[in-house]
């Protein structure tokens, strides 16, 4: 028997998944969570075989717990199904030690089949997401802008920055000025969310 664990933040998704996976003779659900911060309490108390996570959850996203469950809940192996097929979510999952990772609209049977793939240790990738992370353009930022956004990510001002890096102030501003310019970006949140998407932060 499979123990699964399933945390989506969608209602209806969520219940439709459990309907379908109750079907299945071998898998039996022993949680449904809606916030990404349930997921590692739940499993540590649970040790379920599978963790089939949504990316984008209230609390903490899926990749962040997957890395928690990685390092704190090491049996369990775990799956993200999202309907974001980004191919910095797929990067981002694989530094996350995720097994799974499939796009939510496919089949009932794939599913079903790769939490039974993913609970014997294999790994389990949407190929066109594989497909289309090789085909991703090179990350175009210097490890220094890297740096730089990062910390403007996390709030940090530009003198703030300056000071955390030994730059002046001044240098900070090009730095973000060449990252917009880069990302063709609006503005710097939009830089941030453009490199997050891309699985560059």
């Amino acid at each position: 028997m499979v123990r699964v664990l399933i945390a989506e933040d969608m209602h209806l998704l969520r219940k439709a998944l459990v309907a379908l996976l109750d079907l299945e003779p071998d898998i039996e659900i022993v949680a449904e969570l809606s916030s990404g911060s349930d997921i590692v309490p739940r499993a540590q108390e649970l040790r379920p075989d599978v963790a089939v996570l949504d990316i984008d959850l209230p609390g903490m996203d899926g990749l962040t717990a997957a890395a928690e469950l990685h390092t704190l809940v090491p049996e369990c192996r775990t799956m993200m199904l999202t309907s974001l097929g980004r191919p910095g979510n797929l990067r981002r999952a694989l530094a996350a030690h995720v097994s799974g990772f499939l796009l939510k609209d496919s089949s009932p049977d794939t599913l079903c089949s790769a939490i039974r793939a993913v609970a014997k240790g294999e790994r389990v990738m949407d190929p066109q997401l594989v497909l289309a992370a090789l085909d991703d353009e090179p990350q175009p930022l210097t490890p220094r802008e890297r740096e730089v956004l990062q910390l403007a990510s996390q709030g940090e001002g530009a003198q703030q920055i300056a000071a955390r890096l030994y730059l002046s102030a001044g240098t900070v501003r090009n730095y973000l000025t060449s990252v917009v310019t880069k990302l063709n970006a609006r503005n710097r949140v939009d830089a941030i969310r453009i490199a997050r998407e891309a699985g560059w932060l």
